[in-house]
């Protein structure tokens, strides 16, 4: 019992020590945005006097408005699509198998082992032949695919686990291939498509690299992307640049919150099935 206790107590300090170590970059941006503009600030010193409108200044010199709506508008062209794409591949080659379905799946393995810094030189080229640069479809499209194999690979581990016995059933009752995925399998494969949508979305939301490569107009990159003009602008302005970053932070921030159990219990879910 006193051996189970120690081992108890040591895991929840690691786990406390941990957690400040992943705390201290945004405590040190939160405290460093307070500062008055144009000083730079020594370390994590409180100020005397906090400036918090520097939050209200950083958002109305970003434009965060137009860049939230251009964000919002990338993420509904990639999730929702990259999500159906996964799902309907993840279920032929998870569940279904036909024929070549392991060298498919050997395809999008290697797929993942592609960085986007070795590729942006070609799409870039791509993109450019397209008539698509500078231009939303130009962080849309090549996002779309490049997430493909790590989410067909998600959706492919869930279906696996799927039991035979179920289709087995629903087509000894004349169900088609279609019926047997959206009104058997699509409903119990909400917590896989949630988790993965949310991932997809955190990805997409603080995607950097494409944006300011394929995309001129701060206004048409996603946020992240945009913090690059805003640090062209206010690169010597360390606490406006530290509110400007807190702000784009804070919606990922707000929806890991919101949907973390959903996050949870679908890995957990794996784990169990696994």
């Amino acid at each position: 019992m006193i051996v189970h206790a120690r081992e108890k107590l040591m895991g929840r300090v690691i786990l406390v020590i941990l957690m400040l170590i992943t705390l201290l970059p945004f405590i040190s941006l939160f405290v460093t945005a307070l500062h008055s503009p144009g000083t730079y600030p020594r370390g994590l010193e409180w100020p005397e006097t906090p400036h918090w409108e520097n939050f209200a200044l950083a958002f109305q010199s970003a434009d965060m408005l137009a860049l939230l709506w251009s964000s919002m508008l990338i993420e509904l062209g990639v999730v929702p699509i990259a999500v159906l794409i996964a799902t309907l591949a993840g279920f032929a080659l998870g569940h279904l198998r036909p024929t070549g379905s392991g060298i498919v799946f050997i395809v999008f393995l290697l797929g993942l082992t592609l960085p986007f810094e070795g590729i942006i030189t070609p799409l870039y080229y791509q993109m450019r032949e397209l008539g698509l640069l500078n231009t939303r479809w130009a962080i849309v499209l090549p996002l779309i695919g490049l997430f493909m194999p790590f989410a067909v690979m998600w959706m492919r581990a869930h279906f696996v686990t799927m039991p035979q016995e179920l289709s087995e059933a629903a087509r000894m009752d004349g169900a088609t291939t279609a019926q047997l995925f959206w009104r058997i399998h699509m409903p119990l494969s909400v917590p896989a498509i949630s988790s993965l949508s949310i991932l997809l979305f955190l990805w997409t939301w603080n995607q950097f690299l494409l944006a300011i490569v394929l995309v001129d107009d701060p206004a048409k990159r996603t946020m992240a992307g945009a913090l690059g003009a805003f640090q062209g602008r206010y690169g010597t302005d360390i606490p406006l640049l530290c509110a400007g970053s807190l702000l784009i932070l804070t919606p990922t921030l707000i929806v890991f919150l919101v949907f973390q159990r959903k996050f949870v219990a679908a890995l957990m879910q794996g784990s169990l099935k696994g």
